[in-house]
């Protein structure tokens, strides 16, 4: 990840990544968690670390956007708020994981690409 990307991140969320300590409330309170390729706290230390490959974290479209963890978070770092600025970066590059116009087995869709996009088209 580069300097850039993080700034847009940061920028986007309005939200500090560093300060998160790794509790994992967000992780212990996320309702899809179990099945998520990267758990919550892992992607926000990957975020830290600016070590994040957008096209291989899947995670993000995993995401209910429930925000049980931002209400939970005690650092007001607030994953789920920091995952749509990720979900609206990737959108913003092209890389939508559906194609809106054309979904014919919506059970196989993420739903937060259902979101995000939707998002997208009407804004």
């Amino acid at each position: 990840m580069s300097n850039e990307l993080y700034r847009k991140i940061v920028e986007i969320s309005g939200r500090n990544p560093y300060l998160c300590y790794q509790c994992g409330t967000c992780t212990a309170v996320c309702p899809v968690s179990v099945f998520m390729d990267v758990k919550p706290h892992q992607i926000i230390r990957y975020i830290q670390l600016k070590r994040i490959d957008l096209e291989k974290l899947k995670s993000i479209w995993t995401c209910l956007a429930c925000m049980a963890c931002v209400d939970r978070c005690p650092r007001h770092v607030d994953p789920g708020i920091i995952f749509e600025a990720v979900r609206n970066l990737v959108l913003r590059r092209g890389e939508d994981a559906v194609d809106y116009f054309k979904l014919k087995d919506l059970d196989k869709v993420p739903t937060m690409a259902l979101i995000a996009l939707s998002r997208k088209m009407t804004g």
